[in-house]
């Protein structure tokens, strides 16, 4: 199997930076910085520019914990087909074992992950290199016993309560709530 994770250069630390170029301020001559593009304020997938500040964080996940958020998580799924209770369950096993084994033979536990999240997207980063996940990908915020899950349009991102202060939690909840709001436009 072969994967096209941009490989990391240098440091560990997660590389989103916005690019700008310097242009030269005719009535005092002065440089300013100037970004290459205008950032949208607001418009389909994006986060508003009102939305929270940045959240920072690192994480190194345990079989236990994120088992936990794939049984939660496919549960939601698969209740909402309404199959009845013991396919339900079945598959919610079945997909839950599948999503441990991954884990385990990705070696997930050995890794640590420092997330970036702000109103230009997520950046994860990590050994294997550093993945940029702009809020268009994100489907939906929700959230579980454990933590938050980031649903994405492929695959999620399991983000633990015991990783968050109790501000970046309240910022992922707004993080959230900006989400849901653009999705009903």
């Amino acid at each position: 199997m072969w994967f096209s994770h941009p490989k990391q250069v240098g440091s560990r630390k997660p590389v989103a930076v916005l690019v700008q170029r310097q242009r030269l301020d005719p009535a005092n001559g002065i440089a300013i910085d100037a970004p290459l593009m205008p950032l949208p304020v607001l418009g389909p997938g994006l986060v508003a520019a009102g939305a929270p500040e940045t959240v920072q964080f690192s994480v190194r996940y345990a079989l236990p914990e994120y088992v936990s958020f794939m049984w939660q998580h496919a549960g939601y799924i698969i209740r909402r087909r309404r199959i009845g209770t013991l396919a339900t369950y079945w598959m919610q096993t079945k997909s839950t074992s599948s999503a441990a084994l991954h884990f385990v033979a990705q070696g997930r536990s050995r890794n640590t992950y420092e997330f970036t999240i702000d109103t230009h997207g997520i950046v994860r980063a990590s050994r294997s290199g550093v993945t940029l996940v702009p809020w268009g990908d994100v489907c939906s915020i929700r959230r579980y016993s454990r933590g938050f899950m980031m649903v994405l349009k492929r695959g999620t991102l399991p983000i633990p309560f015991r990783c968050l202060s109790q501000a970046q939690g309240e910022s992922m909840q707004r993080f959230g709530e900006s989400v849901r709001a653009l999705a009903r436009h």
